[in-house]
């Protein structure tokens, strides 16, 4: 008799670890997945020395630790596999226990949705954590506030994004309950290891990020549908197979309508959670901050703010602040699909509504591993006790390595050395008619270097080293004043 009460407990971490393994795919094989901002190195340096905006922060430190003890390809696939369980543990967990069917509906919602599929696609793993921890957040802002440190840490993990969003999520739940200076107080200290830092960067923010990080439409009803769909998200890259076609826009609009629309009719309910009426606050408000890039006026709007302080930057990207509506959806599905045949369409839904997602995306999210002379070059980096920066060549932010498979991401130089690493973080986005948006890099001493390299002054270069793809020839005849220490087919590394 007690193996069905605990088989109902641990049902919906089945479910999220099953929607893990089936989403994830080839990325469970040993090795590392490397797209874009998922960028995962061998020995990371627990405190690298670092410019601009910190992005990374405090989540290449928890990486960094984590790897000291474990292969840091088991961390990576810990870490997402950990997104599906938690969404799904967290979703259920709002869903009163005695509707075990309807747990599993709002488990499978929140950890199978195009918001999760779009930012996984541009690897942000731990901006996804931490809007995986948001059910728990909810659940825990009416209980002790060491329930609620404790449910928010996945965010903190996760930095700057991560814990915009839960501040967005929560703070209408903490005036409602009366819990304001509790959960500001935890917000803010949680948000000290990024928000010290950036005061003290000295970070630009360019307002034409707005204009490169506005919604857009991924169906065929226009962007508004788009975010109301969950999706909108301002990059191609992160499109799944076959999500524009009227099919898959149409489902996605009416699972994430009748989603909508349970939620609203718990209004009326005797059993309405103390919650309810906060999460459809920070819903809507997301909804709101999502859709000014959809108009010229709000984007206007954004530049202005952005160009009168940069802490306005994250608002560029409005589309990440769909996540209380996504979790306003998974609630809701469960409480319109309750029991029986209705709640086990409610499970199966969310993945036949989006099937491309499994298997790694269609191969998309497939594992690699590095060349061995990116661990001899960083042996030779890391052993020199000589102070100086190392500058990575060639200038542009993301690489694409044939090893790779030509998947894109982040240069691995930049998460690589316990040195400074002077890289290129100006962003160049694709456009809808072709063309392409350059957005300024943020860090003062990247901008100075990139005007040297552009003016030829090698000599003049900030920095002891300078590694460079060998398929490049900036440097193929060592100018004046650098020695080649090292030279293989993927890498030359050069030191003054």
């Amino acid at each position: 008799m007690r193996a069905r009460p605990t088989l109902a407990r641990v049902a919906p971490a089945l479910l999220g670890a099953a929607l893990a393994a089936l989403a994830l795919g080839p990325a469970l094989g040993w090795g590392l997945v490397l797209r874009y901002d998922l960028l995962f190195v061998p020995d990371a340096p627990l405190l690298p020395d670092r410019g601009g905006f910190p992005r990374a922060v405090p989540s290449d430190l928890v990486v960094a630790v984590l790897s000291r003890v474990l292969p840091v390809e088991i961390v990576q696939k810990g870490m997402l596999a950990g997104i599906f369980v938690l969404a799904a543990t967290g979703a259920a967990a709002l869903v009163p226990p005695e509707r075990r069917p309807a747990r599993l509906v709002a488990a499978a919602c929140f950890a199978w949705n195009i918001y999760l599929a779009q930012r996984l696609m541009l690897g942000q793993w731990a901006l996804l954590l931490g809007v995986a921890g948001l059910p728990w957040a909810v659940r825990a802002t009416g209980l002790r506030w060491t329930r609620l440190a404790a449910a928010l840490l996945p965010a903190a993990i996760g930095g700057f994004q991560a814990m915009l969003i839960s501040a967005l999520t929560l703070m209408p739940i903490a005036v409602a309950r009366r819990r304001v200076p509790v959960v500001a107080g935890i917000l803010v200290v949680y948000s000290l290891p990024w928000a010290l830092p950036a005061l003290g960067s000295g970070a630009v923010t360019d307002p034409a990020g707005v204009d490169a990080f506005a919604a857009r439409a991924d169906g065929p009803f226009g962007v508004l549908v788009s975010l109301f769909s969950l999706g909108g998200i301002w990059s191609a890259d992160a499109g799944l197979p076959g999500q524009e076609s009227w099919w898959s826009a149409t489902t996605r609009l009416l699972l994430v309508a009748a989603g909508v629309f349970g939620y609203a009719r718990l209004r009326s309910r005797p059993d309405r959670p103390a919650w309810w009426g906060g999460l459809a606050v920070a819903a809507a408000a997301g909804f709101c901050v999502a859709a000014l890039g959809a108009f010229p006026a709000g984007r206007e709007a954004l530049k202005g703010l952005v160009a009168l302080w940069p802490g306005f930057g994250p608002l560029r990207d409005g589309q990440v602040y769909l996540a209380p509506l996504v979790l306003v959806a998974a609630v809701g599905l469960a409480a319109a699909l309750r029991s029986g045949a209705p709640a086990l369409v409610g499970v199966v839904a969310p993945v036949l509504v989006l099937p491309t997602l499994a298997f790694g995306a269609f191969g998309r999210l497939a594992v690699t591993t590095y060349p061995p002379e990116w661990r001899a070059v960083q042996r030779i980096v890391n052993d020199d006790p000589a102070p100086g920066a190392l500058v990575s060549l060639p200038w542009g932010a993301h690489r694409a390595f044939a090893w790779n498979g030509g998947r894109v991401v982040l240069d691995p130089a930049t998460k690589l050395f316990q040195r400074r690493v002077i890289a290129d973080d100006t962003l160049f986005v694709g456009l809808p008619d072709g063309g392409r948006l350059r957005v300024r890099g943020e860090d003062a001493l990247n901008r100075r270097v990139a005007g040297l390299l552009v003016a030829g002054d090698y000599a003049g270069l900030p920095a002891r080293y300078v590694l460079v793809a060998a398929s490049q020839n900036e440097f193929s005849l060592e100018p004046a004043g650098w020695k080649t220490v090292f030279r293989g087919e993927e890498l030359h590394l050069l030191r003054r």
